[in-house]
């Protein structure tokens, strides 16, 4: 039944919405929108088809529904361009949003979330963008301790060892009274052979905390007693 009701959802949008976009919706909507304070949603057309990039995925197809919506299957949402004042993206209301309006606004060309100016190596952008969010909102999720950490122990693990050190730098500085994301930083400094910054950062975990158990064993461990 479920798969009957979508045939004639696609069918009707495919109905509604076989006319092609023009040159000038494609130029003024194509680029990045802002999907939270960390996450970007990515435009683009192929064949005209409008195309969209999101949360690692590439290529997600569109519906088309009018000339300024359309239904994108993979988020179960439909997207409304609007135009004016400045080109930014509403999402359709529905039951699931609780009354909850959401706007994404395009990006600059060029300007990126924190996260992807960390990802590229550009630290001082990414530590700053994320300094601003914590100015903003405090409670932003998006910079959360355990998210930071979580991404720098999968940076190591994938031996990206220079942005796994950033990213638990960018933490010390985000909660810098936070006993464990210094000796995450340690360890990091760890693994690429940096016992001095190591030692630090172990050292500076436990005047904060001096029960911090992981930071005691590796200590112990690895003979950094002073």
């Amino acid at each position: 039944m479920k798969q009957i009701l979508y045939l004639l959802v696609v069918l009707f949008f495919i109905g509604c919405g076989n006319s092609k976009n023009s040159p000038e919706f494609i130029k003024a909507v194509t680029g990045k929108y802002l999907f939270n304070s960390d996450e970007s949603i990515g435009v683009s057309f192929v064949d005209n088809e409008m195309m969209v990039r999101w949360r690692g995925k590439d290529n997600i197809k569109s519906l088309k529904v009018n000339d300024s919506t359309f239904y994108i299957k993979d988020m179960n949402e439909k997207f409304i361009f609007i135009m004016q004042p400045k080109v930014h993206i509403v999402l359709a209301e529905k039951r699931e949003h609780d009354g909850v309006k959401y706007s994404f606004k395009k990006m600059r060309d060029g300007e990126k979330t924190p996260q992807e100016y960390l990802l590229n190596k550009e630290y001082d952008k990414a530590l700053a963008g994320y300094l601003a969010i914590q100015k903003k909102d405090s409670l932003d999720r998006t910079i959360r301790e355990g998210t930071f950490n979580r991404l720098g122990y999968k940076m190591l693990n994938d031996k990206k060892f220079d942005i796994a050190i950033e990213t638990f730098k960018i933490n010390t500085k985000l909660y810098p009274n936070s006993s464990n994301t210094y000796d995450s930083l340690g360890e990091a400094y760890w693994k690429i052979k940096d016992t001095v910054n190591a030692k630090e950062n172990f050292n500076k975990a436990l005047s904060i905390n001096p029960e911090n158990r992981r930071a005691l064993r590796f200590i112990k461990k690895h003979k950094l007693e002073d």
